[in-house]
């Protein structure tokens, strides 16, 4: 498989709303919520006008020209807030590409961004149920705080 990551083009940030419905973590058995689930302003603040503020960034992934997955950075009071000027993460993958070392390798591209703009750490929330965390701490990330269904996680830079 041929992957191009790149960052992304701004006549494609509105791609981010499917890759933002791709984030959400379903557990096994549980039915997916109503696409629509991400106008909620919980959700909105990921992706609103993305590209304007400072500190938005996204890089996406292709395969064969299509684009099958993204991985963006924002300034924001999300889940994963965990100070100000801390940028979070939202990672997302077309199913039938995950399994693949696609979003390691998103995941380490960034990283390697936010360094080198001068960022210190950066956060991210996850579900605890979640077959990400393992690849979260394989980039870096520790959990430094937890509640009943998410673990709070930073990956100092």
């Amino acid at each position: 498989m041929n992957i191009n990551i790149r960052k992304i083009n701004s006549n494609e940030h509105k791609l981010l709303d499917d890759f933002l419905y791709e984030a959400i973590f379903i557990p096994e058995g549980v039915e997916a919520p109503p696409r629509d689930i991400i106008s909620a302003p919980e959700l909105q603040v990921y992706v609103q006008d993305f590209g304007i503020r400072e500190g938005d960034i996204c890089f996406v992934a292709e395969v064969e020209g299509k684009i099958v997955g993204a991985v963006w950075v924002r300034i924001m009071d999300d889940y994963g807030h965990v100070e100000e000027g801390v940028p979070s993460f939202a990672i997302s993958l077309y199913k039938e590409y995950r399994g693949f070392g696609i979003g390691t390798a998103m995941m380490k591209k960034m990283l390697k961004e936010l360094k080198r703009r001068g960022y210190q750490k950066t956060s991210l929330a996850v579900q605890k149920a979640n077959y990400a965390v393992k690849m979260y701490k394989n980039v870096g990330f520790e959990i430094i705080d937890e509640n009943d269904e998410e673990y709070i996680m930073v990956c100092v830079l």
